[in-house]
C-alpha cells in the first residue's frame, strides 16, 4: 500500500515542510532582499501612451534633454555606470545649478538612477527615473529623489514641494514628447 503524504503546513513550527520531513535546503545561499535607502522620497509618477522603448530613448539622450525638459534644460555626459554625467537643475523659483551626479545604475526601457553628494556626505540624494510598462504602448514614469545623509531629510521636506513641482513638469513634458513620437511612428 502506498504512503500517503498531507498537505504541507502553512504555519507554526513546522511550516513549510512536509510530512516526509523538512524540506532539503538549496545549495544557493539565500539572499536578504536589498533595503530601500532611507531618507526622505519625493516624486512624481505620470502615465505615457507610448511604448517603454520611446521613453527610454528620450530619457537616454541626454545632449537633447535641452530641447523638452523644462528641470533639466541641459545635460551631457555618457550614460554609463560610474561615469559623472554633468546637468543644470532649474527648480521653480530657484537659481539654475550645475551638478556633476555619477551614474549608479540603467537599465534599457526600465530605469536610470544617479546620485549626488553635498557638503561632504552631509546631503545624499539618489535620483531616479523608473519606467514600468503596463501595456503594450502604455507606461507609468517614477520620476524621484530620495534625501538621504545626516542632513538630506530636512532639506528634502524643506525643498519638497519646489522640487516635486519640478519633477512634475519634467514628467509633462516627457509625456508630451514621447506621445507626439510614438503618434508620428505610429501613424507613419
Amino acid at each position: 500500500m502506498p504512503i500517503k503524504t498531507g498537505p504541507d503546513l502553512l504555519a507554526g513550527p513546522f511550516a513549510k515542510r512536509t510530512s516526509l520531513g523538512p524540506k532539503i535546503a538549496s545549495s544557493e545561499p539565500k539572499l536578504p532582499p536589498p533595503k530601500a535607502p532611507k531618507g526622505v522620497r519625493i516624486e512624481d509618477r505620470i502615465g505615457i501612451q507610448a511604448p517603454a522603448e520611446v521613453i527610454w530613448e528620450i530619457v537616454y539622450d541626454l545632449e537633447r534633454w535641452s530641447e523638452w525638459n523644462p528641470t533639466y534644460p541641459h545635460a551631457e555626459g555618457e550614460i554609463r555606470i560610474g561615469q559623472l554625467i554633468t546637468a543644470k537643475l532649474a527648480l521653480p523659483d530657484q537659481p539654475v545649478q550645475e551638478l556633476k551626479p555619477k551614474i549608479l545604475d540603467w537599465v534599457p526601457n526600465q530605469q536610470l538612477h544617479w546620485q549626488l553628494s553635498f557638503m561632504g556626505g552631509m546631503i545624499r540624494t539618489l535620483r531616479y527615473i523608473e519606467i514600468e510598462p503596463l501595456a503594450d504602448h502604455g507606461c507609468v514614469v517614477d520620476n524621484g529623489e530620495i534625501f538621504g545623509g545626516l542632513m538630506g531629510p530636512s532639506l528634502g521636506r524643506r525643498m519638497g514641494r519646489t522640487v516635486q513641482r519640478g519633477f512634475k513638469a519634467m514628467n509633462e513634458a516627457l509625456k508630451d514628447r514621447a506621445e507626439t513620437i510614438w503618434a508620428t511612428r505610429r501613424d507613419g
